[in-house]
């Protein structure tokens, strides 16, 4: 048995395996002499079928599957031993005229091999780390919605702005027959939702599909359209009011403070906000940490610049899954995963350049964080050590959420990492203006 590598250059090698006889015979033949204790053919007694007749029968199945055995294993060795650093798995370079009649036989597989490159975290520049405020706006919404969502829902027979309509979506043509609670604030453009105002129960609206809401998926919850069909839909529906509804607001007394907050943990609107606004900042932060390292993750990928065995992974990506891809079809693969796998690599290269790791007690202390927030959702708020440690074990015991929970603990790392590494500029936004920057509305 014998592995030699041919580099091709530094990003491809070829690994060319030789097995000599003397590596499998006897392997063969003893997997053979098994099938003469089981083997039944007819003519002959059970067990006593001449090993010849075994050999002509079997022979050339034992020999592929022996032979592959010690192909694969001798490769994972070699691998293992040499410490190669590849991309996908090693590739077999097909040879119509290979010869399994022959005693030794000669393999060649292809390797990707990972680019050599280091990471200079100086590359990223004109980041900016946003602190999002709550301003007043958004206290006030917030305090009008707490008004709506415990007051007090009363029947009309007009509708008016504010209202809260129940009734069904239908057009028969397209099958559609969708019960719905709709606020006029729903649909895209304001003259669409005037058009209901002063409408009575029993009377039906006739809407546009095509730029009624503002995301045609939205058509989907409210008409039960399947996504294929939502884009650029453009017929007539209509809607049959049967339910008109105003919510008289709760008023901002005491008991509502409690109910909301816990017994005598609150008592003026004031303080109301201010709980409001402490829960707010705390998500804020959580989107504006994740936009900041989609922006370094972006500024590391243009400007860290390195090959990739491109032609390699193309012809690996049509072998993969369980339906082998056209040329065509692993070229459009790689375009779509190719930037996925360039910051693995990054990812990789920043962990190593950094010492960064998780052990053990990261992932349970994370892990227990996690439960007690959300023990606390559920008004547990000083559960017993004991109680969260049962429950982290029985998380960690689940492989795919260690998987899961190690990818938030590095993430996690990155996170601060970059926020020592990179010196961005800060800036302080309400909401809104946080939604513009990142999306542009």
């Amino acid at each position: 048995m014998n592995i030699t590598r041919n580099n091709v250059d530094a990003l491809n090698a070829i690994l060319t395996v030789e097995v000599l006889r003397a590596d499998y015979a006897s392997k063969v033949d003893k997997v053979l002499k098994g099938y003469l204790k089981t083997a039944t053919v007819p003519g002959f007694r059970k067990g006593a079928v001449p090993f010849s007749l075994i050999h002509k029968q079997y022979g050339k199945a034992v020999l592929l599957e022996e032979v592959n055995k010690i192909v694969q294993e001798n490769l994972s060795k070699y691998l293992q031993q040499e410490r190669l650093d590849i991309l996908g798995n090693p590739l077999p370079k097909i040879n119509e005229n290979f010869d399994w009649d022959a005693k030794d036989f000669t393999f060649e597989f292809e390797l990707g091999l990972t680019p050599t490159f280091d990471v200079d975290m100086a590359v990223v520049k004109n980041i900016t780390q946003y602190k999002i405020v709550a301003d007043d706006t958004l206290l006030e919404e917030q305090v009008t919605r707490i008004r709506k969502q415990y007051g007090k829902m009363l029947p009309k027979d007009t509708i008016e702005a504010g209202d809260d309509i129940s009734g069904t979506f239908n057009n028969e043509a397209q099958g559609i027959n969708n019960p719905a609670q709709i606020t006029l604030d729903i649909f895209k453009d304001k003259k669409t939702g005037d058009a209901f105002l002063g409408k009575k129960v029993g009377d039906v609206v006739v809407l546009k599909t095509k730029g009624l809401f503002a995301d045609d998926h939205q058509l989907m919850d409210y008409l039960k359209v399947g996504h294929d069909d939502v884009h650029g839909l453009d017929i007539d529906v209509n809607f049959t009011i049967e339910e008109i509804t105003t919510s008289e607001p709760a008023e901002l007394n005491q008991e509502l403070f409690d109910k909301l907050f816990g017994e005598g943990n609150v008592s003026s609107v004031e303080e109301i906000k201010a709980k409001i606004k402490e829960d707010a900042e705390k998500q804020f932060a959580t989107q504006a940490d994740q936009k900041f390292l989609n922006d370094v993750t972006e500024s590391l990928l243009t400007n860290t610049k390195f090959d990739l065995p491109s032609a390699f992974l193309k012809r690996w990506i049509q072998t993969v899954g369980e339906t082998p891809l056209t040329p065509e079809q692993a070229e459009a693969e790689f375009a779509r995963s190719e930037n996925g796998l360039r910051y693995q690599l990054i990812e990789g290269k920043i962990m190593s350049q950094n010492h960064l790791q998780i052990t053990f007690e990261d992932l349970k202390a994370y892990t227990a964080e996690l439960i007690k927030k959300q023990m606390a959702q559920f008004g547990q708020m000083n559960p017993t050590d004991s109680d969260v440690e049962g429950i982290v074990a029985r998380v960690l015991s689940n492989q795919e959420e260690v998987k899961r929970l190690s990818d938030q603990v590095m993430s996690e790392k990155m996170l601060n990492l970059f926020k020592e590494k990179v010196n961005p500029k800060t800036k302080e936004v309400t909401y809104q203006e946080f939604i513009a920057a990142s999306y542009g509305e």
